[in-house]
Order: structure tokens, then sequence, then C-alpha cells
């Protein structure tokens, strides 16, 4: 047994002192301590943004992809981004638990961690070799370490796996929406990035929540084409993120909320722009830049709250999948990405 934190500091390797997501680099050895778990990996889902940087930085050659992935893991002991400073999440087999474990998790059982690999010990044993690099979803083998304070969560018998790991990626996307919106009376509600996983199920949230109005902007035809057949926007407006006075104007009327699900960087004034004085501005993409938001924000004399979605609301994980079952329109805008 090793020396026991439930925090994981007994994993942190370099510097020493810092909790394990700031942390370089992590034991990724396989013994637990006593209120560690051991999953055996089935798949890794990386996060939406730190797939784009890698596939940009390497023109979409999927190879190269899969090197710098296996590349980082083995450096660092996690799946950490060093440029985005995101991870993404994985799927697994419970193959070991600590006798103190207060995860409630059983051996056999297959489970979807609900932490960012970011801060996830994990050793990969087959060099990815299951995976062509051209998507966000990873085959993988090897192991990753739970700690104490982590939380996961057992995967659906009556779901393919893939899609309920692509639900528990953004589930924290969906319950905080919900929680903004249901402190509001009849607001509009305004999604950036409304095709992607965690947009859809934000879009969702919000009507469900009391939205009187919600917008859904997207980049293109295509996905607006997509948006529409969902349902689950009353407004589909298309515009770059990134330009500020063009996704106000697409916007219209400036929303009461506004949710940031867009997985590129420079998106956060045009976001503050699109939201009314008074309003509220969720950022849950990990392509924000806090400093550009705040600054953004003061700079423009815009009496905005702004809010970082930190992945975490009590019982995210069942809400989300609530939504999926509930809603028609998720389901098909869910079904559409893992086919692409």
């Amino acid at each position: 047994m090793v020396v026991d934190s439930p925090v994981g500091l007994h994993r942190v390797l370099e510097p020493v002192g810092v909790l394990p997501q700031a942390a370089q680099r992590l034991d990724d050895r396989p013994e637990i301590s006593a209120s560690e778990v051991r999953i055996r990996l089935e798949r890794l889902n990386l996060d939406a943004a730190s797939y784009r940087q890698l596939a940009t930085k390497h023109d979409g050659d999927g190879a190269a992809i899969r090197d710098e992935v296996c590349e980082i893991i083995a450096k660092r002991g996690k799946m950490h981004n060093p440029v985005t400073g995101s991870g993404g999440m994985l799927i697994g087999t419970v193959e070991e638990v600590g006798a103190d474990s207060p995860l409630g998790l059983a051996v056999g059982q297959r489970v979807a961690t609900l932490v960012s690999l970011t801060l996830t010990p994990l050793r990969v044993t087959d060099g990815l070799a299951g995976w062509d690099g051209l998507g966000e979803q990873v085959p993988a083998e090897g192991h990753a370490i739970l700690f104490g304070r982590s939380i996961a969560a057992v995967l659906p018998d009556d779901e393919d796996p893939e899609l309920s790991l692509a639900v528990y990626d953004v589930c924290g996307a969906p319950a905080l929406t919900a929680r903004v919106v249901g402190q509001r009376t009849a607001p509009t509600v305004c999604v950036i990035g409304a095709a992607g996983k965690s947009g859809a199920l934000s879009l969702a949230a919000a009507r469900r929540a009391g939205a009187a109005r919600t917008v859904g902007v997207v980049p293109n035809e295509a996905e607006a084409a997509r948006l529409r057949d969902s349902g689950l926007a009353d407004v589909v407006a298309v515009a770059d993120a990134r330009d500020p006075v063009a996704l106000s104007a697409a916007v219209g009327t400036p929303a009461d909320v506004t949710v940031v699900c867009v997985d590129v960087p420079g998106c956060e004034h045009g976001a503050i722009l699109a939201t009314a004085s008074g309003g509220t501005v969720v950022f849950f993409s990990m392509a924000t830049s806090f400093a550009a938001a705040a600054l953004g924000a003061e700079g423009l004399a815009a009496d905005v709250t702004m809010l970082v979605g930190n992945g975490y609301v009590p019982g995210h994980a069942a809400y989300a999948l609530e939504l999926l079952r509930a809603e028609p329109g998720v389901r098909r805008l869910f079904a559409a990405r893992l086919a692409g």
C-alpha cells in the first residue's frame, strides 16, 4: 500500500505540494492506496478544445495526433494537454477497490469517470493502436486511478457506452444552465455552439428550466440545419462567434443568459456583447481566456455576471442522461456528432 490522500497528493511527483490537476507529472503505477480505485481502460474521451488544438497543430494527420497523445500521457502520467490545459474523461471497468474507498464502486462495474483526465493518473499500454486519431473518442488499454474525492457513474445498461461517455463528458453544462435559468423569470437564453454536445444539452435544460425564448448560434449552415431539425432552439443564428459584432447582430435582442459552449478561443467579447445589461454569461469552453473575458467586459462597460462552468453540479450525470432520453432532438444531435 502507498501513503494515502483522498485528493491524490501522494500521486504528485512534480512539483511536490500541488494538487494533481496542477501537477506536471503524476505517479501512474497500478498499486492503489486504501481510498483509491483502479479502472481498466476501455475508452478515453478527449475534450473538444484539446482535440481541436491537436488536430489543427498536426493538420488532421491522425497518426501524428495519436503519437502526441501517447507522448503526453507517457510524459505526464495523465492526459493533460499542455496548450489548452484540458483533458477529457474515460470509461472502463472497475478492477480493484481500496478497502476505504468512499466511491461505492464494485469490481466488475463499467463506469465513466466524472473528473478530468488532467488530474487522473493514467497509463496506456497499447500505444492507442485501435485509434486512428481522427475523433475525440479513443479506444485504449491500460489503467486509471480514482481518488477518494473523485467521482464516477456506473454506465447504464440500456445505452450505447460511446453515447453515455459523450453525454457524461459534458454533463456539468446542462445542470448549471438549468440552475442559472431557473433563477430568472422567463429569460431569453442564447447558447453559442448550440449544435455540439454541451450546447444541445444546455438548450434542452434552458427550455425545461423556464426559458421563454432560446437562441442557438452555430458557425455554418450545415450545423444550422441539424439544429433546426432538433427543434431545440426557437431561433437559429449563423455567425462566427469570434467576430463580436457579427455575433451580436445575429443574436439580435441581447439575451438574459448566454451559455458559451464553443471549442475555439476568441469568443469572449462576442458573448458579452450578446448579453443584456444585468445578464449572465456562463463559460463552459476550455478554450476560454478568462482574462480576455474579464478585461473585455470592463472595456465594454458591460454589467454582466460571468460564471465559470466547473463541470460539477450535484446530480449532473443523471440529469444529463434524463435529458438525452426525454428529448429526441438531443439524441439526434448526439448521434450526428458520434457518426461524424
